[in-house]
């Protein structure tokens, strides 16, 4: 989802979080977006309460809990290519299942759910913080299979990190790096999809 369907930049949150802080966006950005809390607020093994908590406690900071959630939420826009993309999801749906596989925590799902129209398009929402496994774990991966219930071959799979597109070869999934949709309609073309 995140920079393919919805963009986001989580400096937006660094910059406003460093002015509270004695830290700068990079080093804010560095202790905690890429964090084990974070890891663990998206694999649903903390509340966002605890994960407020701990925030604060990392960052030496007392940001009461709606001002953070504020912040942490307010990092999400669309661009010209996420539209672009919804309209390619709603064709492939005239003739195929489609699902989106996401690494997200409960509040930043419940934010984009009430300012964005995206997940209400899929046949199936998967999402790391109700599978208690972020990709690139095995985990979040069988939970799409399972739901597709075909061979992993069949399963065409596109995401913009290189690494988590490894873990969908590796899973045995059709796997392809998304930077457009143009170039992603040329990579399913290969298999015989043409939208």
């Amino acid at each position: 989802m995140g920079n393919v369907l919805v963009d986001f930049n989580h400096f937006i949150s660094a910059g406003k979080i460093s002015q509270l802080a004695c830290l700068t966006e990079k080093e804010i950005y560095d202790l905690f977006f890429d964090s084990l809390i974070t890891e663990k607020f998206e694999e649903g093994k903390i509340t966002p309460y605890e994960f407020h908590r701990q925030v604060n406690k990392l960052l030496g900071l007392n940001i009461g809990y709606n001002r953070f959630t504020a912040i942490w939420n307010e990092i999400f826009f669309l661009t010209k290519k996420n539209t672009d993309c919804l309209k390619l999801v709603l064709k492939l749906k005239e003739n195929y299942k489609v699902a989106m596989i996401s690494n997200i925590n409960i509040l930043h799902f419940e934010y984009l759910k009430e300012k964005f129209d995206i997940f209400r398009h899929f046949d199936k929402v998967i999402l790391s913080y109700e599978v208690g496994a972020r990709k690139p774990k095995k985990k979040i991966y069988e939970a799409a299979a399972k739901f597709f219930k075909c061979p992993h071959r069949e399963i065409i799979y596109t995401d913009d990190r290189a690494d988590l597109i490894e873990a969908g070869i590796n899973f045995g999934f059709n796997s392809f790096i998304f930077s457009s949709v143009d170039k992603f309609k040329l990579d399913i073309a290969k298999l015989g999809i043409f939208v």
